[in-house]
This record gives structure tokens, C-alpha cells and sequence, in this order.
């Protein structure tokens, strides 16, 4: 596992830029760039994301192990569960916090109409979790504990509805959320996760740019003690760490 320790940078230092390399350094980088506080650069779902991250004066640097390589990183000072209420995809107030109380939970933030990394990221879990249960590496029951979060970046266009339908194809189970933006963008920014409000482009297309972070919640502490670059992480990572995951463990 990775152990990240922040640091901070001196005005108009850049920080990585995401990468989708395999090597664990760029790995490394990929990870430092997403855990970076809001303003950093930021996937712009379909599109080039280009250098918009360097308009921070001051951001949270992070420092990587660069030989681990594994997909999980272990935060320092994890993250508290954000203090979110919504609405799921059946139309009825969630509170993610009593919600999913002594749960396991991988929180993503993210919307519908991504064309890449957001069916990506939703689809290898959901993958990991069948492999899980094919290999019997967990019972139906441990597995049922798992809550997968997934929160709207694109609330407008994301009704219940389309959310669910989308969630629906991608895993039953799994939890989509939609509401007020600034709410979803507050929210988002308590756990590192930067996110822009959808924008059209020239050319007609919807841009959404979001941090890709899936971050994972203890059942045990409540905490976001874990976080993977859902643009880089594959479905046979998600299954490995799971077990410990689930168990509030330190993969």
C-alpha cells in the first residue's frame, strides 16, 4: 500500500498531471495529482483537460512512495464522511452519513454522461464484486455490507430517474445520488475531490470536470482512510482489496 504525507507548494508550483500509465511511478503521480486540493488540474470527461489546474496560487502537495505497486493508497489523516443529504434514485431523501453508518462505502463523484472514465471506474467495481462472490474471496452477505456511493457532478441533466436507469445497467445495488450542485460540490471538496459545473462547449457537447478519486470509507471508524484513481485502477484491484475493505482494514 502507498502512505501519503502532505506538504504544501510555494505559489504558482505545479503539481502532476494524471497519467494513464501502468509503471508505478507515473501511478505515483497520477494518485498525488488526484489527492490534491480543490483547484488542481481535473478530468474533463471526453475531452482534454489541458493545464486548468494551474490557476491555484497554493495547493496540498502530496509525496508518494513510487516503488508500491499497488492501487490503494492509505491516507495519513483520513477524510470524514461529508455531511451530505440528497436525493437517491427513487425520488426520497438520503443521508449518506446515518445511511450507511457502520458500512463499508467507496464514495465516487461523477455523472451519467461521461463517455470514459466514469462508466470505467463503476463498471470495475461492479466486476471486482462478481468476481468476489464467483471466487467465494467473501459471503453474499459481507458483500451486501459494501455501500458503492455514486454522486452526480452533472445534477441537472442527472434526474433520479436517469440516474437510476444509468446505475441500474452498471449494478443494481449500487447508489446514486442528485440534488443541489453547490451541496455536491461542497461535499466533494471535504474529501479532496474538486469538481466544475457542466459547461457547453463550442462544439455543443456538455464538459463536466471532476477529480476521478474513488474514496473508500471504514464500517469500523467512519473515516475515508483509502483512495484509488478510478481512472486507473482495473477490476482485479478493486477485488483484491475488497475483503479488507469491508472489513475496515488496511489493504
Amino acid at each position: 500500500m502507498r502512505k501519503l504525507s502532505n506538504h504544501t507548494l510555494t505559489p504558482g508550483a505545479k503539481t502532476p498531471r494524471t497519467t494513464a500509465s501502468r509503471t508505478a511511478t507515473s501511478r505515483a503521480l497520477a494518485t498525488a495529482a488526484l489527492l490534491a486540493a480543490a483547484g488542481l488540474t481535473l478530468t474533463a470527461c471526453g475531452s482534454d483537460s489541458g493545464d486548468k489546474g494551474d490557476k491555484a496560487d497554493k495547493v496540498a502537495d502530496v509525496s508518494v512512495e513510487p516503488e508500491s505497486k499497488q492501487a490503494a493508497t492509505v491516507l495519513d489523516r483520513p477524510f470524514k464522511k461529508p455531511d451530505l443529504v440528497l436525493t437517491d434514485t427513487h425520488g426520497k431523501k438520503y443521508d449518506l452519513r446515518e445511511r450507511t453508518k457502520g458500512k463499508p462505502v467507496l464514495l465516487y463523484y461523477g455523472y451519467t454522461n461521461c463517455p470514459d472514465v466514469c462508466p470505467l471506474t463503476m463498471s470495475n467495481i461492479a466486476v471486482a464484486k462478481k468476481d468476489l462472490l464467483r471466487k467465494k474471496a467473501v459471503t453474499k452477505a459481507e458483500l451486501d455490507q459494501l455501500q458503492v456511493v455514486f454522486v452526480t457532478t452533472d445534477p441537472e441533466r442527472d434526474t433520479p430517474k436517469e440516474l437510476g436507469k444509468w446505475l441500474k445497467a452498471q449494478d443494481p445495488e449500487f447508489i446514486g445520488l442528485t440534488g443541489d450542485f453547490s451541496t455536491i460540490q461542497a461535499s466533494a471538496r471535504t474529501v479532496g475531490i474538486s469538481i466544475e459545473p457542466s459547461k457547453k462547449l463550442k462544439n455543443g457537447k456538455i464538459e463536466s470536470m471532476h477529480g476521478t478519486q474513488v474514496v473508500a470509507f471504514s464500517p469500523k471508524t467512519e473515516a475515508g482512510y483509502v483512495v484509488y484513481n478510478g481512472q486507473d485502477t482495473r477490476a482485479e484491484e478493486y477485488a483484491q482489496d475488497l475483503p479488507k475493505l469491508i472489513k475496515g482494514q488496511k489493504p
